[in-house]
C-alpha cells in the first residue's frame, strides 16, 4: 500500500512539473474532474471541494497551461517499464475517435468525421488519434501514451504512424501494435515499414492479397505479384501453411489457419502473414460470429494459439473512449479554440494514469443490486 501511494505521489509531482504555466489550477481541475460524477458545464467543476479557485479559473487553466506531450509520454513509458519485463512485448492499441462540435460554427479546423450514432453516421467537429498501452491480458484498462488531434492537413493513418514512431523511438521493449480494419491497407504498410514495431491488423473480408511472383522469364519487367488470394472467394485460396484447432471454454471449437508471404497490391515489398480465425460451431452468443481475418507484419509473431486473443485486446481502447466521454467529461466543454481543445484532451491520459496508479489504494463499493 505504501509503495502504491509513494508511486502515485511521485507521478503527480512529475506531471505537475510538465504542465507548464497554471499548473496549480490545472491540477485542481484534474482532481475536480476525477471526483465529479455529473457536470453540465466546465464551470461546474469549480463547485468541487478540491477546486480551490473561482469558476473562471477552469477556463483560464486551459488557456494558460502547456502540457509537454513528448515528456509526458516518456513519463508514462517509465511507469510501463516498472510493470513489465524489457524482453516482453509492449502491446499497444491504435484507433481514432471524433469529438463532435456541431453547434460551434466558428471553431477553426472542424471537419466531417464518422459517428457511431445510429441516427447520424457523420458529425462535424475534431478527430483524435490515440495510441494506448494495454496492460492486462483481461479487463478493460487502456492507458494512453499519446492522445492528439488530427488536423485537417493529416489523415488518421499518417497521425497514427507518427505516434507509433514516437513510442517505438522511446520504448526499451519490442512493440506489438493492434489495429482495426481501417489501417489494414497498403497505405499503412508503406508508411510504417521503417518503424521498428510489429503490427497485427484486422482486414476486411473483401480484401485481395497476392502471393510471391514466379521465376523471372528473362523478358520484360520482373513481376511484382503472384497468384491472387481473394478473401471472399475460397476458390482462390491455396493450402494453408499451418492449421490448428483450439477448444475455447467460451466460444467452443476454433480453427486457425495461416498463410505466409502475402502482400497488398501497392506494397509488394512488405511480406505479411495472413491468419483466419473461425468458430466451427457458432451460435447466437459470444464474439467471432463471422470469420476474423488478420495480417501480421514483423519479426516476432505470437503463437497461433495466442494471436487471436492478443488481437481482441485491441477493443480496450474503445472502452477507454467510452470512459472519457461518459466519466471524464471529455466532450462536455465547448471550448473556443483548437488549442484549448488540445490542452483539455492532453489531460485525459494524465487522469487515466492516475486512476491506474490508484487502483490498489481505493476499495470498490458496489450498490446492493449490482454485482461486483
Amino acid at each position: 500500500m505504501n509503495t502504491s501511494i509513494s508511486r502515485l505521489q511521485q507521478f503527480r509531482i512529475d506531471s505537475y512539473n510538465l504542465l507548464g504555466r497554471a499548473s496549480d489550477a490545472t491540477m485542481d481541475l484534474i482532481d475536480a474532474v476525477l471526483t465529479t460524477r455529473t457536470a453540465n458545464s466546465l464551470a461546474d467543476f469549480s463547485l468541487s471541494p478540491v477546486f480551490r479557485r473561482e469558476w473562471s479559473s477552469t477556463y483560464k487553466s486551459l488557456q494558460d497551461c502547456r502540457p509537454l506531450r513528448q515528456k509526458l509520454m516518456k513519463r508514462y513509458l517509465e511507469e510501463v517499464g516498472k510493470d513489465t519485463d524489457e524482453s516482453s512485448y509492449l502491446m499497444v492499441a491504435i484507433d481514432h475517435t471524433s469529438s463532435p462540435r456541431v453547434d460551434s460554427p466558428t471553431l477553426k479546423d472542424r471537419g466531417y468525421h464518422h459517428s457511431p450514432s445510429a441516427e447520424k453516421k457523420v458529425t462535424t467537429g475534431h478527430s483524435y488519434s490515440t495510441i494506448a498501452w494495454i496492460p492486462e491480458e483481461k479487463g478493460s484498462w487502456a492507458l494512453p501514451l499519446r492522445h492528439e488531434r488530427i488536423t485537417s492537413f493529416e489523415t488518421p493513418i499518417s497521425k497514427a504512424a507518427w505516434q507509433l514512431k514516437q513510442v517505438a523511438k522511446n520504448s526499451k521493449q519490442p512493440i506489438l501494435a493492434l489495429l482495426d480494419s481501417e489501417y489494414g491497407n497498403a497505405s499503412w504498410v508503406n508508411t510504417t515499414k521503417d518503424i521498428e514495431a510489429d503490427c497485427l491488423i484486422r482486414i476486411r473480408s473483401n480484401c485481395c492479397l497476392y502471393g510471391l511472383p514466379g521465376k523471372y522469364s528473362g523478358r520484360g519487367r520482373p513481376k511484382k505479384h503472384g497468384d491472387k488470394f481473394k478473401l471472399n472467394d475460397e476458390n482462390t485460396w491455396w493450402s494453408a501453411k499451418e492449421t490448428i484447432e483450439v477448444n475455447d471454454p467460451k466460444l467452443g471449437l476454433i480453427r486457425i489457419r495461416k498463410w505466409s508471404k502475402l502482400h497488398f497490391r501497392n506494397s509488394s515489398s512488405v511480406s505479411m502473414e495472413l491468419i483466419l480465425v473461425e468458430r466451427l460451431k457458432p451460435n447466437k452468443q459470444g464474439i467471432l460470429q463471422k470469420p476474423l481475418w488478420l495480417v501480421f507484419i514483423g519479426q516476432k509473431r505470437p503463437t497461433l494459439e495466442m494471436i487471436w486473443n492478443k488481437y481482441l485486446r485491441r477493443f480496450a481502447v474503445d472502452h477507454w473512449y467510452r470512459f472519457i466521454k461518459q466519466r471524464l467529461h471529455w466532450t462536455l466543454p465547448s471550448l473556443s479554440t483548437p488549442q484549448q481543445c488540445e490542452r483539455w484532451s492532453d489531460l485525459m491520459p494524465l487522469m487515466t494514469w492516475q486512476l491506474w496508479l490508484a487502483r490498489d489504494i481505493v476499495k470498490e463499493h458496489h450498490l446492493p443490486l449490482k454485482l461486483p
